[in-house]
């Protein structure tokens, strides 16, 4: 047996191995194939089909039996040239998670003070060790794993092991990887370690939020923690960190409230964070140097170490989240966490593709790996181990760090089976939380009808979906900066409005509970930004009043409003369209301009107050839509929305909110021959309940503004 590293032998089905060898080896016979276990013949392969590609033949055998997994075979040929049988695509097959899924929920390290119970799955692997570090960073040696049923490996060690760090070492083909264990509750510096933790010291704070009845109960906002504090002006002593905000009764210069006080005077009833776990693209040890909005995942259920004030402790990090999310509890405001189980930062470097290779990541029909995401891989989340994972992350999130609710990273990546049982799981816990995700149909290796994409909405009732044709309907196409969107003067039909503000349409198929309404967000130019560019040349004043009557469209629209910080204060990132690693100064949260427009602010805490005041502004079904909602001819410098005998929803009988569009002042007369009174105009204390003037039948508009007129 000669031994030659020419040949390539994979298993692409239990009994289906597939052998590439030299084109210029063999005459045109058909070769015999023997597979060899521990030196012992076990078997004879027989040759299916042949096929000559570019410099090599393939040929596609079957085995007289199924192979077990977890061992290493060699194939030998006629001629006595031998090689080693590697695992191929057997592992993306339905037979290989039917054989080799893990029902367990014990899998990484289960820490108590008496020993350690390590548990990996790794089914292709043929030998595994732990390796442990101590505190101080040196090595204490490696231990051996035992395989257990359907391919989980596990260690005792009985011993106190709290504080060490550990990895693990895989041998899959033939070849020795070192991965973190993707069930890490704690991570090292950088993520180069996993930590051994014990969970139960994570703390439960007994604060409550307000119970929602529905999601479109709630004002999202979302904010980046290190943006969020960064800024000189934010009056902030732990800028750009967890404990930020935790600070309460911060103040600008001026005197101006930043900070959480500034977020519950706002209104807003969620903060949603982007991505806290720990991800690559930034160097934890030089603190303040590097910066990323987080989109690129290392270990999900560890919190990321460059927002806490000490990233060499591990278990720093998780308690400093979790005092943020006490924090914002204590004053009533939910925590949304942005999950990103979409894609991975680098496949090759994941410690899934070195524990399993190529199994928790899809490929195309020609064995490519999947780029729906564009970051060069899709997480394959129809498999049974990778659901698994996902929905014990989901659930540890929710029971150790008590959030509210998730938003998923191009969440039409994911399938919608996946997606459904993670809303069933969540429901169970928290049946208030939001779920929302961006439902875009991205190119990635899964049947249309399998993908949570917009499209099918109808099959996730209880998610919500980023409504891009409102976003693009109000202020122009993210894709074409020469769509001007509504609010620069493009027409929309009556009608058209109408359902766009009510999800009543038939071509768009979101229902009011689950459309994310939104003209703003991390992603694109903020809305500032795309004005300057899109609109040119026009004054800072017309621009300020197409960006404050965009945002009170999405406050006062049927739906789920969403604000990214600072749009509420003209927020700008110096034209720069995607900011991901752009230096603070690009991405922090300029307090400054909270203190140049306390006036805009309070406007539009007065719509928010107007919003949370009756329910009619939060109807829950198209029923109730078209039972007591319709477009009114006003005039056509607007457009006009009549809520009819509404009194069982709040304390006006009739509402009437009108948007004006025009550039100049209009000149109208209200419906109905009747008196109508006032609550929000052009700028207000944020008391949105209060009447600013009474007993109205004829009114002056002011451009680009919307208006809230009621009766009793």
């Amino acid at each position: 047996m000669v031994y030659s590293d020419r040949f390539s032998a994979f298993l692409d089905a239990l009994n289906k191995i597939t052998i590439l060898i030299p084109l210029n080896y063999r005459d045109n016979e058909t070769p015999t194939f023997t597979i060899y276990f521990e030196g012992q013949k076990i078997g004879v392969l027989k040759v299916e089909e042949v096929v000559r590609i570019e410099h090599y033949i393939k040929y596609i055998c079957t085995a007289p039996f199924e192979i077990p997994l977890g061992e290493e075979y060699q194939i030998e040929d006629d001629k006595g040239i031998a090689f080693g049988l590697r695992t191929g695509a057997v592992i993306r097959t339905p037979e290989f998670d039917e054989h080799y899924h893990y029902d367990g929920n014990d899998l990484g390290a289960v820490y108590t003070k008496e020993k350690t119970v390590f548990k990996l799955w790794a089914p292709t692997a043929t030998s595994v060790k732990v390796k442990l570090i101590n505190d101080f960073g040196a090595e204490k040696g490696t231990v051996a794993m035992q395989r257990g049923e359907r391919g989980v490996w596990s260690l005792t060690i009985h011993n106190d092991l709290k504080g060490y760090f550990y990895s693990y070492l895989v041998r899959v083909n033939y070849i020795w990887r070192e991965a973190t264990d993707p069930y890490s509750k704690a991570v090292s510096v950088n993520g180069q370690y996993s930590a051994i933790i014990d969970p139960e010291k994570i703390e439960r704070h007994s604060y409550k939020i307000p119970t929602l009845d529905s999601h479109v109960d709630a004002i999202i906002y979302e904010t980046h923690v290190r943006d969020f504090s960064h800024h000189n002006n934010s009056g902030m002593d732990a800028k750009g960190k967890y404990l930020a905000f935790t600070e309460e009764n911060t103040k600008t210069n001026k005197g101006y409230s930043t900070g959480i006080s500034y977020l519950k005077e706002l209104g807003v009833t969620h903060i949603e964070l982007l991505p806290v776990n720990d991800f690559s693209g930034v160097d934890e040890t030089v603190i303040g140097k590097e910066y990323n909005w987080g989109y690129n995942p290392r270990h999900f259920n560890s919190p990321v170490g460059v927002y806490s004030t000490n990233p060499h402790l591990p278990f720093n990090r998780i308690e400093e989240l979790k005092e943020l999310i006490k924090s914002l509890h204590k004053n009533g405001l939910g925590v949304i966490l942005d999950v990103v189980y979409n894609h991975v930062f680098q496949k090759e470097l994941s410690n899934f593709e070195k524990i399993v290779p190529g199994y928790y990541f899809r490929y195309d029909s020609n064995g490519m790996p999947s780029n729906g995401s564009g970051c060069g891989n899709d997480v394959a989340s129809e498999r049974f181990m990778v659901r698994k994972f996902i929905i014990a992350s989901i659930k540890y999130w929710l029971e150790y760090f008590q959030v509210d609710g998730f938003r998923f990273d191009l969440m039409g990546l994911l399938d919608l089976d996946t997606m459904k049982e993670i809303e069933r799981v969540v429901r169970e816990i928290r049946p208030d939380a939001i779920l929302i995700g961006e439902g875009w149909d991205l190119h990635t290796a899964l049947p249309a009808e399998q993908k949570s994409t917009i499209a099918n909405a109808h099959k996730l009732t209880g998610i919500g979906f980023f409504n891009d044709r409102f976003r693009d309907t109000i202020k122009g196409s993210n894709f074409d900066l020469k769509d001007i969107g509504y609010i620069s003067g493009k027409r929309v039909e009556p009608h058209d409005f109408f359902e766009l503000v009510t999800n009543t349409g038939t071509e768009y198929p979101l229902t009011s509970v689950q459309s994310v309404n939104f003209v703003e967000c991390h992603d694109n130019h903020t809305l500032w930004d795309r004005l300057q560019v899109a609109n040119g040349l026009e004054s800072n004043e017309l621009r300020q009043r197409r960006h404050r009557f965009a945002t009170s469209i999405v406050l006062l629209s049927q739906g789920i409003p969403f604000l990214h910080s600072g749009q509420e204060f003209f927020r700008t990132k110096q034209g720069i369209e995607n900011s991901y690693c752009s230096p603070d100064w690009i991405n922090e949260l300029n307090w400054d301009l909270r203190e140049q427009h306390d006036e805009t602010i309070s406007y539009l805490k007065c719509l928010i107050q107007i919003r949370k005041s009756h329910g009619a502004f939060r109807f829950r079904t198209r029923e109730e839509i078209e039972r007591h909602m319709k477009i009114v001819d006003i005039h056509v410098n607007c457009h006009a929305l009549m809520y009819e005998n509404v009194g069982e929803y709040g304390s006006w009988k009739n509402i009437l909110v009108i948007f004006h569009h025009a550039e100049k002042e209009t000149a109208i007369t209200l419906p109905n021959d009747t008196e109508w009174d006032i609550l929000c105009d052009s700028c207000a204390d944020g008391q949105g309940d209060r009447i600013i003037r009474k007993s109205i039948r004829d009114y002056t508009l002011e451009p680009l503004r919307t208006y809230v007129f009621v009766q009793e």
